[in-house]
């Protein structure tokens, strides 16, 4: 299913996410992912809003960028998101992860998350083969490239990382088709 409208999107998740808690899901994992400059970092703010709204407590909601080693990063980003994260998620376990400082270029505040609340993941390669299959929701968000390049300039100033950035998520991409795993697509 395609939608466009990012409030009834929203709304939609919502709804299926507190369906999955009524069901009895502990911890509901929705995963966003999409091209840098697609919107997920809107659409993911926009569930975790609602559901606060909706819901019993609030979502955790954890961002790509900060499991990324710098800009060369994403597939080492999505890894380490299975591994200290998801993996941990799943088996009922507390999850603990470092976030990378992107001005010092290392990891260094730790994070821990136990699970009870809803996760949202959102971020450039999120959404693969292995995460795919934990995930109780998965959206995949489309932004034209004029849209996402447009939107890198006015987050990053600058188009320096850009290429090598692309060039990443279309090797990513190709090989995990992420947006075929997708449940929801968001044309935004």
């Amino acid at each position: 299913m395609t939608l466009s409208n990012l409030a009834e999107v929203s709304r939609s998740i919502t709804e299926k996410v507190l369906e999955l808690v009524d069901e009895g899901v502990a911890t509901p994992i929705i995963l966003i992912d999409g091209r840098a400059g697609s919107g997920k970092s809107t659409m993911a703010a926009m569930v975790q809003n609602d559901l606060f709204k909706d819901g019993e407590s609030l979502p955790r909601l954890i961002h790509m960028d900060d499991l990324y080693e710098g800009w060369d990063g994403l597939a080492l980003g999505a890894d380490y998101l299975q591994r200290n994260i998801l993996n941990q998620v799943v088996a009922r376990k507390k999850a603990t992860w470092q976030e990378f400082n992107w001005a010092l270029g290392h990891r260094e505040r730790w994070r821990e998350f136990e699970g009870l609340t809803p996760l949202i993941v959102e971020g450039c390669g999120s959404l693969n083969r292995t995460s795919a299959e934990l995930a109780h929701l998965r959206v995949w968000v489309e932004a034209s490239d004029d849209v996402r390049m447009a939107r890198w300039l006015e987050r990053e100033g600058n188009i320096d990382h850009w290429a090598a950035w692309s060039a990443q998520e279309l090797d990513f991409y190709a090989r995990e088709r992420s947006h075929e795993l997708a449940d929801l697509t968001v044309a935004n």
